[in-house]
């Protein structure tokens, strides 16, 4: 089995189309979500973790791209500057998995890797710049 994770980002046009599905209905394919935004008349952004054989994981991303859907190989991960960062939480507002969080009562930001599923949301919302998009030190292969 091979198995990577996906940022998808679909335009504005397609985001009511339900093209997951066809992922798992016609090639075979497992997905599962890690993070989704995805709202009526806006681009839509999903990260998933998609597995099935080499051949069906190809012919999938295929077929989302034909749909429009712009597929981005996920094999980077975010990271924090600890001399960048202030302890602002602003990056906790925006972090819709608990990956980045507010540790009481010292008010300092705490950051776990573990929980982050690179939705990338935090990186521009961060004042000081001490989020940071790296490439990934290992590969999804199942």
């Amino acid at each position: 089995m091979y198995s990577k994770i996906l940022i998808l980002r679909f335009p504005k046009t397609v985001v009511r189309n339900p093209i997951v599905c066809g992922l798992t209905r016609d090639y075979d394919l497992i997905f599962n979500i890690l993070n989704a935004t995805v709202l009526p008349r806006k681009e839509g952004v999903m990260v998933l973790e998609l597995t099935g054989t080499r051949k069906n994981f190809r012919d999938g991303v295929n077929y989302l791209k034909s749909h429009g859907v712009h597929v981005q190989n996920a094999a980077r991960e975010i990271k924090r500057n600890n001399r960048k960062c202030t302890d602002c939480g602003a990056c906790t507002a925006v972090c819709p998995t608990g990956a980045l969080a507010v540790q009481r009562p010292e008010m300092k930001v705490v950051f776990d890797q573990k929980k982050c599923s690179v939705c990338e949301l935090c990186v521009p919302a961060c004042p000081p710049r001490a989020m940071e998009i790296r490439p990934m030190s290992q590969t999804f292969f199942a």
